[in-house]
């Protein structure tokens, strides 16, 4: 029989998994990976089987490996910063 996770690993593969969802360059994937991240761990807090618990989490830990990598090739091909996301140089109506 498989044992629970304890609080600690569960927070730590969240932190985890949310520091590489917010490692996107991409707007729209890093948003979507962030909103995922938080449900599916919301998901977990809130089940009370502790089977179901173990399975989620080990699920969990296979999707981070999965996110790792796509983040990495994220990063590499990343595109364009879209009109919504914070521009570093932002102008000013005296610039020009």
């Amino acid at each position: 029989m498989a044992t629970t996770p304890s609080s600690k690993a569960i927070l730590d593969l969240y932190a985890t998994a949310l520091r590489t969802s917010r490692s996107f360059s991409s707007y729209n994937f890093r948003h979507y990976f962030v909103r995922r991240t938080q449900d599916t761990f919301r998901t977990i807090q809130e089940e009370q089987d502790p089977a179901k618990v173990s399975s989620m989490y080990n699920e969990a830990v296979k999707e981070l490996a999965v996110l790792r990598r796509s983040a990495v090739v994220n990063q590499l091909y990343g595109g364009w910063k879209l009109a919504v996301e914070d521009q570093t140089e932002v102008r000013t109506r005296g610039d020009t």
